[in-house]
């Protein structure tokens, strides 16, 4: 008789449908594969218009290329306006140069840094949330009749983008819906929205991100994702004597 709960129990779990037993969602797995939805894990190139709004009217525009490889190595080519045209940013792992038209050795930056409106340098530079971050599952919450994991990201090593995110994801195909970026004293500093899904770079992906600031009523960067294509990089472009050579 002692045995009957725990026989009971077996029997139970025997019976539930497959699969209800491990519906929680894997965190790690599903930020990994929102990166991909994002961006693709091969070599590609991508252009991003950052538009800044203030109080409802446009303040600023910026374009830039963006040529990625890996998540350890990307190049960020500022495009417009004139006044800043001839920038370029160059990641090689954790570590951050910009190169400017007038200055004859590139500057060391961090990722957290401001590069326009509400965009950090590592929004463009480094979008690899499963490499910089530990994932957690904090709960599962119903949007518009889909479930999605409310998944907490703490930082995995220093000098990354953010200490803390929160991260909408999902829970049936992966795709980030919300994601929230703190600062290391827990103060909310921007809400980002991914938004129009659709064909680019040959899977359907969110080809807009609002970045809205949590501090400052009334402002927001939009970024918006166009010409994404997988291309051949070679391994000479993410170098310093290369970048030099293209600034001039």
């Amino acid at each position: 008789m002692k045995r009957f709960p725990h026989l009971l129990l077996i029997f139970i779990a025997a019976c539930l449908p497959v699969g209800m037993a491990s519906a929680a969602p894997d965190p790690a797995r599903l930020v990994a594969q929102a990166d991909e939805i994002r961006f693709p894990s091969q070599p590609f190139q991508v252009l991003v218009t950052v538009t800044s709004i203030r109080d409802g009217e446009q303040s600023e525009q910026h374009v830039y290329q963006v040529l990625q490889k890996g998540h350890e190595r990307s190049v960020v080519r500022t495009l417009a306006p004139d006044s800043e045209k001839g920038q370029v940013m160059l990641l090689r792992d954790a570590d951050l140069w910009i190169f400017l038209p007038d200055v004859s050795q590139p500057v060391r930056l961090p990722l957290s840094q401001r590069l326009t409106g509400q965009v950090a340098n590592g929004d463009l530079a480094r979008a690899n949330f499963a490499g910089d971050y530990e994932a957690k599952l904090e709960k599962t919450e119903e949007i518009e009749g889909e479930q999605y994991a409310v998944l907490e990201l703490t930082a995995a090593r220093k000098g990354v983008t953010y200490h803390r995110v929160r991260y909408w994801v999902n829970a049936s195909n992966a795709r980030p819906y919300k994601v929230e970026f703190y600062t290391v004293s827990g103060r909310l500093m921007k809400t980002g929205m991914y938004t129009n899904f659709a064909e680019l770079g040959g899977a359907v992906r969110p080809t807009r991100l609002v970045l809205i600031d949590a501090l400052r009523e009334g402002e927001k960067s939009v970024l918006d994702y166009s010409s994404l294509k997988l291309r051949d990089i070679p391994d000479k472009f993410f170098t310093k004597d290369f970048l030099r050579k293209l600034k001039n």
